[in-house]
């Protein structure tokens, strides 16, 4: 008996330590040090946290499960821990505010650990570098997206894009436009970045993007067969295309006058380099990379509105009349639309701020905090994450009546201040989406092509799957076919 218990006593007490231990270990997971009052929540379990839980899918439009059911029982404001990182998350619409007029100041830009795997951004394009890189990246954006761009040049473009995807819709039975609207972006907008043409090219780079659209939130378990291992392989198929594109660009350049250079989104990259010490060519991979992935955003807010539009016929009615107005009001009823006629789509920007008020492509925007910051009583240590729910102002009933409601008359009337104080899909500070215009007015011409050339209706589909991003689980089915 002793002989056995004197075997037995090392085991145990090397049990005993590593029970210690982990219990110590537990203990520090679920109890994070703070200078103060930490807010409410869980941290989950060790490494994981409540990952599980965030990508969870939902089936209405309302806030995504996750964040909901943690504002009822903590408030809004609590904290938890997403892959490894501990989060603060803000669902109140005075501290969002306050986060981003702390920009630069106390919080900075940031990314969680997978997603900046996915995304390409690592070391100094991880984080506003002093606000240095956001800035060239807005002002690039700008420059080939913004408004001056969008008079001169895209609004054309954009609408023999879309004549020219209509055409092609409207000779099949049906299209799933999760599909058919991100492959629509993603082949314009890299045309516009760097002239690509899908019929020419071997390499399809909107089918790369879906996939890699398709695993952004999944489980960050890379493993064969997995929608992040998929996810991963298309971020390496794009990323590898871009950089040979940036090989033969250069070499083109030097090669070649300058009159022949295009002019597009990378010639200016590319002419940059050298101007700034982050500028490289390896930044303008990853820059063209993170451009073209997040301009494809737009399209879950297009597939919805086309949902709502099957779903109310007096908003189609009110929206058709409104476009055949325009044709009447011109010399010729076939000539393309200008930016006085777009400024003047009254009904129709109703449209697309409800659908965007809806969609919330972008559930949350992430910052980190540069030093600890006191919110309301409550301590977010410096180096935590903060993830602001823009959508908890969007779908607040104290701010807009039967806030679940598709109800584009509520936007009436109000002043632009009314409409940024109750809306912001693109963010808010001066970390504001650079393509906010670009978006509402692809929004406005798809709609603008389609009333008044095409008839649709939905054939199926159309649940909302919500983990957090907006997908529609069956897909959503519709038949287009060309007005007589």
């Amino acid at each position: 008996m002793e002989l056995q218990l004197s075997m037995w006593s090392p085991g145990l007490a090397i049990g005993a330590v590593v029970t210690i231990l982990l219990t110590h270990l537990v203990y520090r997971w679920r109890n994070p040090k703070c200078n103060g009052v930490l807010p409410p929540g869980s941290m989950g379990f060790p490494l994981i946290g409540e990952t599980i839980q965030l990508i969870a899918s939902g089936n209405t439009l309302d806030l995504p499960p996750f964040i909901k059911k943690r504002v009822q029982k903590y408030g809004p404001i609590f904290r938890t821990s997403l892959v490894g990182r501990s989060i603060v998350v803000t669902a109140d619409p005075e501290i969002n505010s306050f986060i981003y007029a702390q920009e630069g100041k106390t919080v900075e830009l940031w990314y969680l650990d997978s997603i900046s795997k996915v995304l390409k951004q690592d070391g100094d394009t991880r984080t506003t570098a002093g606000g240095v890189i956001h800035k060239y990246l807005r002002g690039i954006t700008l420059n080939h997206f913004g408004s001056e761009s969008l008079k001169t040049k895209l609004l054309a473009d954009i609408q023999r894009c879309v004549d020219k995807v209509l055409v092609q819709w409207s000779s099949r039975p049906s299209v799933e436009m999760q599909h058919g609207t991100l492959a629509m972006l993603y082949d314009f907008n890299a045309d516009v970045m760097f002239g690509y043409d899908p019929e020419k090219s071997s390499e399809s780079i909107s089918e790369s993007l879906i996939t890699l659209a398709d695993g952004f939130m999944a489980v960050p378990l890379n493993l064969p067969g997995t929608k992040y291992n998929k996810c991963l392989k298309a971020q390496k198929k794009l990323v590898n295309m871009f950089k040979d594109l940036v090989k033969e660009r250069r070499q083109a350049a030097a090669a070649a006058a300058a009159a022949n250079a295009r002019g597009d989104f990378l010639d200016q990259a590319l002419r940059d380099i050298g101007t700034e010490q982050f500028l490289s060519e390896e930044f303008v991979v990853n820059l063209l990379f993170g451009i073209l992935f997040a301009s494809g955003s737009v399209s879950g807010s297009l597939t919805l509105m086309l949902k709502l539009l099957a779903e109310n016929p007096s908003v189609v009615r009110e929206l058709t009349a409104e476009h055949e107005a325009f044709l009447k009001q011109r010399k010729d009823p076939e000539s393309p639309i200008t930016w006085e006629e777009y400024k003047s789509m009254t009904f129709t920007l109703q449209v697309i701020y409800e659908t965007l008020r809806l969609s919330n492509a972008l559930p949350f925007l992430l910052r980190r905090t540069i030093k600890d910051l006191n919110i309301k009583g409550y301590t977010i240590p410096a180096g935590w994450t903060l993830m602001v729910a823009n959508s908890a102002l969007h779908l607040n009933p104290g701010t807009h009546k039967d806030p679940l409601d598709f109800n584009p008359w509520r936007w009436k009337d109000l002043d632009q201040h009314s409409i940024s104080k109750n809306l912001q899909p693109f963010g808010g500070g001066s970390r504001q989406c650079a393509g906010a215009d670009y978006s509402r007015v692809f929004m406005a011409i798809f709609l603008h092509t389609l009333l008044t050339k095409y008839s649709w209706r939905k054939v199926k589909g159309g649940d909302i799957s919500r983990s957090p991003i907006l997908k529609f689980g069956d897909g959503l089915h519709i038949s287009f076919k060309a007005k007589a």
